[in-house]
């Protein structure tokens, strides 16, 4: 799952997690550190099924030497709060995060990073990540000028990387997903996908707005491929393999049940 900037909460994600995903809680949806606690404790009364906690870094601010210390600071409070409460698995995104993962790492817990761009990835596994989420241009929100597609990510990846790789960008349905796993990745991150299930916390309105948009559009194209265009409320290529608002078990299980479909249509079990 996604770090939903905004939705990112126990509500969203333990659905996530009891239909067979890994739900992630955002910290920095909580910027009081005695919310984010209970956010977790929330969590654990929700689902007994495994979750993460995502932290994003800010680069303007890790890269500032007047609130870089301030700002890592207050990230291993966020670290720290979630390993009182036995959390596991840790995504970060955003700026180099071998600070935090060193301290996940010593705990025992397991450091994913997220990367737009495949040098960084390298980086992280230098750095000692577990393992990486590589978004193609697919994907939606902040680009970085060199982003490539998923498909030049992860199959570069696969060949340039020993750590586990988690393919993001564009994936809505069967097809995408095993492509994505033929192509190299080990797993797959759900963003826009889910943004139309029914358990996702914005409007019926907007879901249904999302489904009827034409991803060919200049418009879409623009909001989609330009890498200084942020919007988190714009979806991705992904929004056009959904059709109707479903409940996210529905959905997983349908991506699952197309997936074993065209294994037998390949003769495959």
């Amino acid at each position: 799952m996604a770090a939903f900037g905004g939705w990112g909460k126990a509500e969203f994600a333990s659905q996530f997690s009891e239909s067979g995903g890994l739900g992630i809680i955002a910290a920095l949806n909580f910027p009081d550190i005695n919310e984010f606690k209970e956010e977790i404790q929330k969590m654990k009364t929700l689902t007994n099924k495994p979750f993460g906690v995502n932290l994003s870094l800010p680069h303007h601010r890790l890269n500032n030497s007047h609130e870089k210390n301030q700002a890592k600071k207050r990230y291993f409070k966020y670290v720290n709060t979630a390993l009182e409460e036995n959390v596991g698995i840790f995504t970060t995104s955003g700026y180099k995060a071998k600070f935090i993962g060193k301290r996940i790492q010593e705990s025992g817990a397991i450091w994913f990073h997220k990367c737009v761009v495949l040098k960084h990835a390298i980086s992280a596994q230098e750095s000692g990540a577990d393992a990486v989420t590589l978004v193609g241009l697919e994907g939606t929100g902040f680009k970085n000028p060199l982003t490539q597609t998923t498909l030049i990510n992860i199959t570069m990846a696969k060949k340039l990387l020993d750590i586990p790789i988690i393919a993001a960008g564009g994936i809505g349905d069967a097809r995408g997903f095993l492509g994505a796993l033929i192509m190299g990745a080990d797993a797959v991150c759900l963003g826009t996908a889910l943004m139309s299930t029914r358990e996702c916390p914005v409007s019926e309105d907007i879901k249904k707005k999302w489904l009827e948009l034409d991803i060919f559009s200049e418009n879409v194209h623009k909001k989609i491929y330009k890498y200084n265009t942020k919007s988190f409320m714009a979806p991705s290529t992904a929004i056009a393999h959904q059709i109707h608002i479903l409940p996210l078990k529905e959905y997983l299980s349908k991506l699952i049940r197309d997936s074993e479909l065209i294994f037998e249509s390949f003769g495959l079990t």
